[in-house]
């Protein structure tokens, strides 16, 4: 008894420090990242109340591209919120454990980019109530409404598998962080629910979090099939393909990977987290991006073989334009610097150390942002049937600093929601999700020992 007891008070004093640190103490420079993110987001919010003021006008979007670098952003965000997924329920449902330490960041991580995903949309109807006409007066045959129900499902369930994972731990602030705020406190304390570690309650938990990690997996495929869906049903040249789906999911896998590695090395510097991210992770992360992006190769392939080989009207300049016109360089920067050289760098063990595989994943999420960029704007500027005798500035479409503030806000926004649920909450899992009887004991001691 007296062991299980020194150990509960090592865990209290070491490893609880380690990782409930960050909750408690509040640092120079995290205010300053603080200041910096709500300085950016009342840049955007100013940008936003010009375009509500006077309408679309302020964006360069016209007849031609009708949809500009929020709808880039909407896909970029719907892409990468797809990290949930794949840490908390692939990786989790085939026991592999040492994705364990990764699965709450990938969470926050999901459910911040669904939020800006859904709020991303709003922005581009121009005006905000016209959301609720969506609702009011749905078509069932239109793939809009299938996408507003399915990015609402992600959202819910995201949120609950965030809440789940979180609950044992949030129980676990409620009684041992003292020296915190009234409002914490009470944050703590209404969150956790009542939760005191009982068997019955743990055996519930797993239960339910197992049921929703097996359900969000066909959500998460749905939700960028029906995304991808929107472009493919639209007779557009580049999206006129039955590739789309399965080319937007694997592309969403690999920047989700990508996401999680260059979060993984932020939290592991700045939280000092050394001990629980480890190389090891670095070294897994990197095998399973080389693994999603040989995928996304393959489709990325497939997409642009057929319509080079047939160079056919309106394809064969949307091609063209790709391959060697003015989008040209943007493309092979994507097919080379995103994705190409990050295969072949991560093949090599070097590459795949925590710093050289966080500059690499950088590279691959600027990527995976550009590579959005393309599949919407040079389409839109190659409709089948052009407008006769049109303005010049129908032909092009350069953002204006409006839709950069925006752009540059909702990304502003992400990091926010990320920032602000890791302060707030322990970034690693400290209970485990799976407690054999003796665990159970240890925290029945370790609970009564402190009430």
């Amino acid at each position: 008894m007296n062991k299980v007891l020194q150990q509960e008070q090592l865990y209290r004093t070491k490893r609880g420090k380690a990782l409930l640190g960050h909750t408690v103490n509040t640092s120079l420079k995290y205010k300053l990242w603080i200041t910096f993110l709500l300085i950016i987001i009342c840049i955007g919010g100013y940008a936003y109340y010009r375009q509500l003021k006077f309408g679309l006008i302020i964006t360069a979007m016209r007849d031609y591209t009708s949809w500009g670098i929020y709808i880039s952003n909407f896909v970029f965000f719907v892409a990468i919120s797809l990290v949930g997924s794949l840490i908390s329920s692939i990786l989790k449902l085939n026991n592999n454990n040492w994705s364990r330490p990764l699965t709450r960041l990938s969470e926050i991580i999901a459910v911040a980019a669904i939020i800006c995903a859904a709020v991303i949309i709003i922005v581009d109807m121009g005006r905000p109530d016209r959301f609720f006409y969506v609702i009011m007066h749905l078509r069932i045959q239109s793939p809009i409404i299938w996408d507003v129900i399915i990015i609402s499902t992600y959202l819910v369930i995201s949120l609950l598998l965030l809440y789940l994972s979180l609950l044992p731990d949030i129980a676990l602030c409620r009684d041992r962080l003292t020296v915190i705020p009234k409002w914490k406190k009470w944050l703590y304390r209404t969150l956790s629910i009542n939760w005191s570690n009982h068997p019955k309650q743990i055996e519930m938990h797993l239960k339910v979090t197992k049921i929703l990690a097996i359900t969000v997996l066909p959500v998460a495929f749905a939700i960028h099939t029906v995304t991808s869906w929107l472009f493919a049903t639209t007779w557009r040249p580049g999206w006129d393909s039955t590739n789309l789906g399965p080319y937007f999911v694997s592309g969403a896998f690999m920047a989700g990977a990508a996401v999680i590695i260059v979060g993984m090395y932020l939290v592991r510097i700045h939280l000092k987290l050394k001990k629980y991210i480890t190389e090891l992770h670095f070294e897994k992360m990197g095998r399973l991006l080389v693994l999603l992006s040989l995928v996304y190769l393959y489709f990325n392939i497939n997409e642009y073989l057929g319509p080079a080989f047939k160079m056919v009207g309106v394809e064969g300049e949307h091609i063209t334009e790709l391959f060697t016109g003015k989008y040209a360089p943007m493309y092979w920067f994507v097919q080379l610097v995103g994705l190409i050289l990050p295969i072949f760098f991560l093949i090599f063990k070097p590459f795949r150390k925590p710093l050289p595989i966080f500059i690499i994943s950088i590279f691959v999420v600027l990527g995976a942002w550009l590579k959005r960029f393309l599949i919407v704007i040079p389409s839109l500027q190659h409709p089948y049937l052009p407008i006769q005798d049109v303005d010049e500035s129908y032909l092009h479409y350069i953002p204006t600093w409006e839709e950069w503030a925006i752009t540059f806000s909702s990304f502003a926004w992400f990091l926010l929601i990320i920032t602000v649920l890791i302060k707030l909450f322990p970034v690693i899992p400290i209970l485990k999700e799976k407690l054999d009887s003796e665990t159970i004991d240890k925290l029945n001691i370790f609970k009564n020992e402190n009430s």
